[in-house]
């Protein structure tokens, strides 16, 4: 995700640790044997877990049915964004349910190196941008266009930012054009980092409680949108071209983007149904927002909200099942 808050409890049950270093670059780590190789005979799927919360959501839903519909071990690795795909080309991982675009990626093992194939889409559409409180924006209605942001600078300062306006960001993992986008509209901001999507939803809260002002890097969906409302800041429009410049010029919109899934080449030769079932898990951005609200407001462990909407819905995932 090109994409940080009382903490977020996550039981990540078999979570395995994964020794991978983040980079930003696709270097080629098809040549790495695997740790996690599976035993011969063992209905074993071993899924990639990033950080952020509907990710979490996919993630805990396809794990119970896998485990209880189709007989299969589920393992679980929390990975950042490139690594995950680094340990899916090397087969550490078998799956990756939602990825927000990495086309430097996806053109070495997907396109050349043919280490990884498309799953499909996951049926959510993403979009990041920048997001101000509404009660804010219903007071000052023209802080929803960037060219106005310097004018409130002063307002929405905090002791980290150092006498320039914040803008809040999440995880430094996260893939983002923010501080680039500071420099090059010239912008009176310092982006500051919350440290993960737990505690920016913390910040945000705790800001909007108090009623404050605030500027933020935020994402949809997102269920956070229910219970803090807030209105996008309209940045310069999204293009092609500006998406192809490099990195540290870029000064556009981010784009809206449909989420993909992607597959290790080799767990869809050898994978049989589970490979099956991950290609059709399609559902939609209210379904996800349902499962992400139990483990983030509702601090459910993943596999209690899952199998919540497990019972609540299985007209949407009896399609994602072998038929018989």
């Amino acid at each position: 995700m090109n994409r940080s808050r009382t903490r977020l409890l996550v039981a990540l049950a078999s979570a395995t640790a994964l020794l991978t270093t983040a980079g930003c670059g696709a270097a080629d780590m098809t040549k790495q044997a695997s740790p996690f190789a599976a035993p011969a005979g063992v209905k074993t799927v071993t899924l990639s877990v990033q950080s952020w919360v509907g990710a979490q959501a996919n993630v805990a839903v396809a794990e119970q049915l896998l485990k209880e519909k189709l007989g299969y071990r589920v393992d679980l690795v929390q990975t950042d964004e490139v690594p995950a795909w680094d340990a899916l080309s090397q087969g550490r991982v078998d799956a990756i349910l939602e990825d927000w675009g990495h086309p430097d990626q996806e053109k070495l093992y997907v396109d050349e190196k043919k280490t990884i194939v498309r799953g499909g889409d996951l049926g959510v559409t993403g979009h990041i941008g920048w997001y101000v409180p509404k009660y804010f924006a219903d007071q000052h209605p023209d802080v929803t266009d960037w060219k106005n942001l310097n004018k409130y600078a002063d307002q929405l300062k905090t002791a980290e930012s150092g006498g320039k306006g914040q803008l809040m960001d999440g995880s430094p993992s996260y893939v983002t054009n923010d501080v680039a986008l500071v420099k090059n509209l010239d912008l009176d901001y310092k982006v500051v980092f919350a440290g993960s999507e737990a505690a920016q939803i913390t910040q945000i809260q705790q800001f909007a409680k108090e009623k404050k002002p605030f500027l933020s890097y935020w994402y949809q969906p997102q269920w956070l949108f229910n219970e803090v409302p807030m209105v996008e800041v309209k940045l310069p429009e999204y293009t092609e071209e500006c998406a192809a410049k490099d990195p540290k010029d870029i000064d556009c919109a981010y784009p809206t983007t449909p989420l993909q899934k992607f597959l290790n080449a080799d767990f869809v030769e050898r994978g049989g149904d589970a490979a099956d079932f991950l290609k059709k898990f399609h559902w939609s951005e209210q379904h996800q927002n349902e499962v992400s609200e139990m483990i983030a407001s509702q601090r459910l462990t993943p596999e209690e909200a899952a199998k919540r909407w497990i019972e609540r819905h299985p007209d949407v995932w009896k399609k994602w099942l072998p038929q018989e």
